[in-house]
């Protein structure tokens, strides 16, 4: 009978499941989500980490990236370094546009959720180069944070843009815009925050409208009830160009957090 072949050693051995990509930077599930047995809006998309990114994720985690444990409430002035303005991101891509606006607007902190990897090296590289410090980079389920980390009315907005639209009739109800999300979002939200959708595929957008029209806690900023022009403090995206390529059409959402006496 041979012998079993011996575990590879080395920079290309295999990690055991549990270990994490960067040691020191975001856990592979900080949550144990695994065992929340819950439709889940986001699919993490596993892709090449770039060596800049890497950099990024191992040098700046520790000090501006968090993980979503959901074993703790955020103190928001201890994380930014101050009293601030805060508003959360669900959502951020490869972070160019997150970049941009805390760059036009250094006074407002942004904290970025996601749960793609190369996205929150690129997001915390762009925050280095660019001396952006009112940037946090959170990883993991924006449920979990809304639900168990942040403090009541402590947001001063809300954005979501270009979520995944899950085309197909039998995932809409992955949508991460539904009435139990903004049943959940509402608490964190300061009254008279913003809360701010996007997308380029239509159907979402008609529900995304009729959603946030029906909600008690929420009023359309548009006296006609309907779609706003782009804001100006929403930079222009490359994904956003690629849609419109496509001959898509980009609607954006803009309502208000009410109280429940208005």
């Amino acid at each position: 009978m041979s012998e079993s072949n011996p575990t590879p050693a080395g920079p290309h051995a295999p990690r055991p499941k549990a270990e994490p990509r960067f040691p020191g930077g975001p856990s592979p599930d900080p949550a144990g989500s695994h065992h929340e047995r819950r439709i889940r809006s986001f699919q993490p998309r596993r892709s090449r980490v770039t060596t800049s990114q890497a950099d990024a994720l191992q040098r700046l985690w520790p000090k501006w990236g968090l993980d979503i444990d959901g074993q703790r409430v955020l103190d928001l002035g201890e994380l930014f370094g101050g009293e601030m303005p805060v508003v959360l991101e669900i959502g951020f891509g490869m972070g160019e546009a997150t970049a941009q606006m805390a760059a036009d607007d250094p006074d407002t902190g942004i904290l970025a959720v996601d749960v793609h990897t190369p996205g929150q090296g690129n997001l915390l590289g762009l925050a280095d180069r660019n001396s952006l410090s009112n940037v946090r980079v959170a990883n993991g389920d924006a449920v979990i944070l809304l639900r168990e980390m942040l403090p009541a009315a402590s947001l001063d907005g809300l954005r979501v843009y270009f979520p995944d639209p899950w085309p197909k009739a039998r995932h809409h109800k992955r949508r991460i815009i539904q009435p139990e999300f903004l049943d959940l979002a509402a608490p964190s939200l300061k009254p008279g925050a913003l809360l701010h959708c996007a997308t380029d595929w239509e159907p979402y957008a008609e529900q995304m409208l009729e959603v946030l029209t029906a909600h008690p806690l929420f009023e359309n900023t548009r006296p006609d009830g309907g779609y706003a022009p782009r804001p100006a403090f929403r930079p222009f995206t490359r994904f956003e160009g690629q849609g419109i390529d496509k001959g898509h059409v980009v609607h954006d959402l803009l309502f208000r957090r009410v109280t429940e006496d208005q």
